[in-house]
């Protein structure tokens, strides 16, 4: 692992934590302080509709009362809005991205076959060559348009620490994703490019869940001139119906009245031993025990 790491833990402060989100928490601050580096929080509200009044905070409380305490300042997302605009009026200027004037229903009309469409539709680049008479609803990157511009491959490769080799089409799998929303609002996958290099992040540790994000970020990474951290995904927290323990399935917030037995729990899911009080010591000891699964990669080309 290379001098200057830089981790960060990112929640969407859609309620307080919960359990799957303290292992991620964990997971990364353990892997921050294993090599020595900066850990760093960021609160991703940049989806307003969803975010919960007093959340945030809420869990940056959570986290000190854990010992999980950033390097620095908490940064917020709603605050950031002109950095976004900037790395879009950046991508219009090269013309890697397009005003869409699609709804969803039209989305779904243009699916060749409706019986057999994902659940997530992929848009099949519908405004590409103009809007033809409609409102401009969103902006899009246009994903053929970076590949050609950047000289990529049609598969988007990297290496994650714990489940090593992965690869996407992007095109393919995803087509022409979102920037800016119909709404107004930015969307994440740009939100979090930004935010991940203006903070010089070098090694994102987040839930499984969020590994079909990684293909779509490196795009707009190399689309934007951006570094590529390095990735590890950790294992996740399920819930009694075998899904992903999420707000959205019902997961209680954290009892943290007793922060070492939540934090234990949190290691165990990561297949450290349970630590012993005091909670320093723990989190030492567990410091001490990090080993991912998977060796380190370096830095993408």
């Amino acid at each position: 692992m290379p001098a200057g790491y830089v981790g960060r833990f990112a929640p969407s402060p859609t309620g307080r934590l919960h359990a799957g989100s303290l292992v991620a928490a964990l997971a990364s601050w353990l892997d921050a302080r294993a090599h020595g580096g900066q850990w760093h929080v960021r609160i991703e509200d940049v989806d307003r509709p969803r975010c919960v009044a007093g959340a945030g905070e809420a869990i940056v409380q959570q986290l000190a009362q854990c010992g999980l305490v950033p390097d620095g300042q908490v940064l917020w997302q709603s605050q950031r809005d002109a950095l976004y605009q900037q790395a879009l009026d950046a991508l219009i200027a090269q013309g890697l991205v397009y005003p869409c004037g699609c709804s969803r229903k039209d989305i779904e009309a243009a699916q060749a076959h409706p019986s057999a469409r994902h659940k997530a539709q992929v848009y099949p680049g519908t405004c590409r060559a103009g809007l033809q008479g409609k409102a401009a609803r969103a902006w899009r990157l246009h994903v053929p348009a970076v590949r050609q511009a950047r000289g990529l491959p049609s598969l988007t490769l990297w290496t994650d620490r714990r489940l090593g080799p992965q690869s996407e089409d992007v095109a393919q799998a995803v087509g022409d994703f979102v920037l800016r929303r119909a709404d107004g609002l930015w969307a994440y996958q740009l939100a979090v490019v930004v935010d991940d290099a203006a903070q010089g992040i070098t090694d994102v540790v987040r839930g499984q869940d969020l590994v079909d994000n990684t293909a779509r970020q490196i795009v707009l990474q190399r689309a934007l001139g951006l570094p590529t951290p390095r990735y590890l995904h950790t294992p996740l927290v399920l819930g009694a119906d075998g899904d992903k323990l999420s707000k959205q399935n019902g997961a209680e917030p954290l009892d943290l009245s007793e922060p070492m037995a939540a934090l234990n729990a949190a290691a165990q899911a990561l297949g450290l031993p349970t630590g012993t009080p005091p909670l320093a010591s723990a989190l030492a000891q567990w410091v001490a025990q990090w080993r991912p699964s998977a060796p380190v990669a370096g830095h993408l080309p």
